[in-house]
């Protein structure tokens, strides 16, 4: 059978399933079950509305941080340090014997200094005249 490349503009959870599938199950068969598990920890106001938190996933013994959003007016108050550390708890709870993130320069790469993390690798020109960091903490 000859199979065709074709590009989808609009991807759907059947193809982004149709993906993950075969690639999941190579993973599985050469590095084990990497025993996927998602994590969010919520920032909520007085009304109990979720306005940022943190989102990640524990998988093969590293928790990764995928998202980290704080509204602006609650900034500098220890929130995301609060968050971070909320993680790291789930983090060492799951066996994680790290968590690696990635951010952008423009972001907060000196908060995550501050809490342990360092950097690994970094892209340039991502975006143009930026940076992006990937960092990691042992824990």
């Amino acid at each position: 059978m000859t199979l065709l490349i074709k590009t989808s503009q609009n991807p759907s959870d059947a193809e982004y399933e149709a993906i993950f599938r075969p690639l999941h199950a190579h993973n599985i068969m050469r590095a084990g079950d990497p025993c996927i598990r998602p994590i969010a920890v919520l920032l909520t106001n007085e009304m109990g509305d979720t306005v940022g938190g943190l989102w990640g996933q524990c998988a093969y013994d590293w928790l990764i941080i995928e998202m980290l959003a704080i509204p602006l007016e609650y900034r500098g108050k220890n929130y995301g340090k609060a968050l971070v550390e909320q993680a790291e708890n789930i983090a060492r709870s799951n066996d994680c014997i790290g968590i690696w993130l990635d951010t952008f320069e423009f972001q907060a790469s000196g908060f995550y200094d501050k809490l342990g993390f360092e950097v690994f690798a970094i892209i340039d020109d991502h975006p143009i005249g930026q940076k992006r960091l990937f960092l990691r903490k042992k824990l």
